[in-house]
């Protein structure tokens, strides 16, 4: 059961990554968005492995509090394979979207070697977004609203 007993309400918890490395995704992700660490642990046995339908699992996380939802980075045992980096047209592709409140001057401070899939583009809508990749390619939206 959750501990959502003031309220029958779903709330956003967290949004989780799959990453290959561990440590040097917190590195990007602190270094790109200087976020605290809220919470770091590992899970394993039967109940894990089940619930998460891989023979053996066991995982390292890391949570990195984003205000009003955490980020989720989880490093698998055993390693699945590699997917291709995806483009955001393709069921299945994901992404998560962080609000800054000046993107131009935000994307100019990025380290050089951050890979982003356009400069910031204003769209119809009025709204300046830039999606960023980070080293396993999962895809990173920056909006500036």
């Amino acid at each position: 059961m959750s501990d959502q007993s003031a309220s029958s309400e779903p709330t956003a918890h967290h949004i989780g990554l799959t990453v290959s490395d561990l440590d040097r995704a917190v590195d990007f992700y602190q270094s790109v968005f200087d976020v605290p660490e809220a919470a770091r642990f590992g899970v394993g046995g039967e109940a894990f492995a089940t619930g998460v339908d891989i023979d053996g699992a066991s995982a390292r996380f890391v949570h990195l509090d984003l205000g009003s939802v955490r980020l989720e980075l989880v490093g698998y045992e055993p390693t699945g394979e590699p997917r291709a980096s995806p483009t955001l047209n393709q069921p299945g592709a994901t992404h998560f979207g962080v609000r800054v409140a000046d993107l131009d001057a935000f994307y100019a401070s990025l380290p050089a070697d951050i890979e982003s899939v356009s400069p910031p583009q204003t769209t119809e809508s009025g709204t300046k977004i830039c999606f960023l990749r980070d080293p396993d390619g999962n895809l990173v939206e920056l909006l500036e609203v």
